[in-house]
């Protein structure tokens, strides 16, 4: 029997989805965090769970040819990859897509999933931060110890600076504690900070931690309240961004506290990649479209005429705004997906999800297969919700017809991907 402690030399086999890699020792599967696959390691044995044995490398007996020394705590704000060379994470990122789909899904797909590359530094537009004791940073892996933001790499240098700031300024009043949010756009002109504070802070306070930083705008929740309406600081709570795609502008505001795709440098391509199942002039119906970025994308670029549905508060209010610049092209709609989805009876050409990584609803699910459309066009931040998903359409009778994926958090186990099903 396999206990914590315990030491076993042990040859990687492959990637597993969350950044684990996997080894066996007289069958047992044991997921190792820190390895490359192909290697000899000591596996160390952290703990054991129901039929699950994990473990970390205690040191590398054969080196794989892709290991780096890594440029961070590989624990640090989600660089499970750090010590991985970046080739190599794209190779293993689509390995893991094909594995899901084909162990949870019962789909083999033919062909190696390529991986679009992102530049590793400054990619993050959106970003949520912890403050602890007058530091402000990400939590390491499994833990609520903080690490600084700056060596992930993750956040531009400007944007590192206005934390660093905050932190010195913070650490006058350590008891401030709590959630920060910070959004920019594309360009880093738009940078707004969210304060959401464990305990009552007043806004007095939050404008003297901020005033003089390079931010475009300050927001705060109540304490009593997060998820109420925040009260401006300073400056605009939104940011906004000019895509150019096909030669057409597309023009987007988002506010700090709605979610939005974090990689500055592969959203246009990412946009790009979900127009290609669009004609010009076709019906589409978008599910979770949050501010609206595909369902802008396909009114403006493709003339598509497009419902999009959003059921966050803050998502909605900005999708609603942003419709209102297409001249009809996108028609807004403030409800769940499963509310929408039991009612909607006349099939689009196109149906567009981008569900949360918990993927869709057995409710939205169903809803989303009785709308009959033509095809489907689903985007995942989740390999296992994806899989799972995809086996219903195609037991619907929905053919998987093309698979892309883009790597908007490198170093990170992370992978969005883009997969196209048409009616058979």
């Amino acid at each position: 029997m396999i206990r914590p402690g315990d030491t076993f030399s042990l040859r990687i086999e492959k990637p597993a989805a969350g950044g684990w890699m996997i080894a066996r020792s007289d069958g047992q599967v044991i997921l190792v965090a820190g390895a490359v696959p192909g290697e000899r390691a000591s596996i160390l044995i952290d703990r054991v769970g129901k039929g699950v044995v994990y473990g970390h490398v205690a040191s590398i007996e054969e080196a794989s040819p892709d290991r780096r020394e890594p440029f961070v705590d590989p624990a640090c704000g989600g660089c499970l990859y750090a010590h991985i060379s970046y080739g190599r994470q794209l190779t293993i990122k689509g390995e893991v897509i094909a594995d899901a789909l084909a162990r949870i899904g019962r789909l083999v797909w033919p062909a190696s999933i390529a991986v679009a590359a992102s530049p590793d530094e400054g990619y993050r537009m959106r970003s949520r931060l912890h403050l602890r004791n007058g530091r402000v940073g990400f939590f390491r892996e499994g833990t609520h110890e903080l690490c600084d933001a700056r060596g992930t790499r993750q956040l531009l240098p400007d944007t590192c600076e206005v934390i660093d700031q905050l932190a010195r300024r913070l650490r006058a009043s350590p008891a401030i504690g709590g959630e920060l949010e910070v959004s920019e756009n594309i360009a880093a002109t738009d940078r707004v900070a969210h304060f959401e504070p464990a305990t009552p802070l007043t806004a007095e306070e939050c404008s003297a931690a901020t005033s003089g930083l390079r931010l475009s705008g300050v927001t705060l929740s109540d304490a009593k309240n997060p998820g109420g309406a925040a009260t401006v600081i300073s400056g605009d709570p939104y940011v906004t961004d000019v895509l150019t795609l096909e030669g057409r502008e597309v023009t987007l505001r988002r506010h700090v506290q709605a979610f939005f795709q974090a990689n500055r440098f592969l959203l246009s391509d990412l946009v790009a990649q979900v127009l290609t199942n669009i004609d010009v002039g076709q019906v589409v119906v978008d599910l979770y479209a949050g501010a609206g970025l595909f369902s802008l994308a396909a009114a403006i670029v493709r003339g598509a005429h497009v419902t999009a549905v959003e059921g966050d508060r803050f998502a909605a209010a900005d999708l609603a705004a942003n419709a209102a610049t297409t001249a009809g092209g996108v028609r807004a709609v403030h409800q769940s997906v499963e509310t929408f989805a039991a009612h909607h009876r006349t099939p689009p050409a196109v149906l567009l999800v981008d569900p949360p990584r918990t993927g869709m609803s057995k409710d939205a699910l169903a809803g989303a297969i009785q709308m009959d459309a033509e095809t489907v066009v689903y985007v995942s931040c989740d390999v296992a919700t994806l899989a799972r998903d995809a086996r219903r359409f195609v037991d619907a009778g929905y053919a998987l017809q093309a698979i892309t994926a883009f790597d908007l958090f490198p170093n990170t186990p992370h992978v969005e991907t883009v997969v196209a099903f048409h009616k058979g």
